[in-house]
């Protein structure tokens, strides 16, 4: 009885942490647009990357979630553009992990990014 009560308290520590695979699809967003209500102005791209320090992807029915794992250059190449991103979601807080990033180019997806790709380039920070 005791070694279950210990799993059980082991486990209800340790569920909001963990993580569960998923796929989001949304368009990438400043961060400092989407906390304001805003969308990112179609045309202004360049003058808001100089602005925006975060970039998050916007989904129609869940909100934002943060791309924990890829930096904001590689996010702020694809402003207003619907892209897909598989990974893990965490259960705590509104962030994926990339395992890989897709933009959306003439009805398809093209695969821009992966965590295979950036192993292959010695680029691996074990994120």
């Amino acid at each position: 009885m005791k070694k279950k009560l210990i799993l059980i308290a082991f486990a209800l520590v340790l569920l909001p942490v963990l993580a569960f695979a998923a796929q989001i699809e949304g368009t990438v967003q400043g961060y400092h647009c989407v906390t304001q209500g805003k969308i990112c102005p179609i045309g202004q791209e360049d003058p808001l990357v100089a602005l925006e320090q975060v970039f998050v992807v916007l989904t129609a029915k869940d909100g934002y979630y943060f791309v924990s794992n890829l930096d904001r250059a590689v996010l702020s190449r694809y402003i207003n553009t619907k892209v897909r991103v598989t990974g893990n979601i965490s259960a705590k807080f509104k962030a994926i992990t990339a395992e890989k990033f897709e933009v959306s180019k003439k009805g398809g997806w093209v695969v821009t990014w992966t965590k295979e790709m950036q192993k292959q380039l010695g680029l691996d920070l074990g994120l």
